[in-house]
């Protein structure tokens, strides 16, 4: 056993499962992100931030003050509209409809793909894995390496609601890319999309 390594995953703990007014706080305080809806813009701008330390009752009574890593711009009946990834090499947006294809022509809503950054393929898909609210593949196997679990009924959560986003520890390169993907599946399936 002594040599071998051995990964642990990402556990990403939705705090309020909402939408657009969560934070994802990793279970062993490797990554932080918060996803709000943009003050003193249009009602239906996304945004996800990269924030330094977990989520608390007084870090959410300050500003936001760094800027998003990620702008989704929905449109204003909350139809598909552009997503922004703004990285210290610049700015890229695309359309949300060509940036998360149907995986087939007459395939769900609920069945995305995306080209990652990494020049892979992945798949998010809503129930398709028993006990799995959504999974996320990557290639032609379609291996899974990220999947969003709900709070059983009958477990206790404590102020958070118990869901968590779990991404396997050799896609953290892309964990960015599949929390922006996974919201605008989530935002999909809430606006029949």
């Amino acid at each position: 056993m002594y040599g071998q390594s051995h990964v642990l995953p990402y556990v990403l703990e939705d705090r309020t499962g909402v939408n657009t007014a969560s934070d994802f706080d990793e279970m062993y305080d490797r990554v932080f992100y918060h996803i709000a809806r943009a003050p003193l813009v249009r009602a239906a701008t996304t945004m996800i931030y990269e924030m330094g330390t977990r989520a608390s009752r007084h870090r959410d009574t300050l500003p936001v003050t760094q800027p998003p890593i990620v702008v989704l711009d929905f449109q204003e009946d909350e139809s598909l509209g552009t997503i922004s990834y703004l990285r210290p090499t610049g700015k890229t947006t695309e359309l949300m409809s060509r940036y998360l294809k149907k995986t087939g022509l007459f395939s769900s809503s609920l069945s995305r793909r995306f080209m990652g950054s990494d020049g892979q393929e992945y798949r998010w898909s809503h129930q398709s894995v028993e006990g799995r609210e959504w999974t996320c593949t990557v290639g032609a196997e379609h291996r899974p390496i990220a999947h969003y679990d709900l709070k059983p009924p009958n477990v206790n959560a404590y102020g958070m609601s118990g869901h968590t986003l779990t991404v396997e520890e050799e896609y953290v390169h892309v964990l960015v890319e599949l929390l922006a993907s996974f919201t605008i599946m989530r935002h999909i399936a809430l606006h029949n999309l």
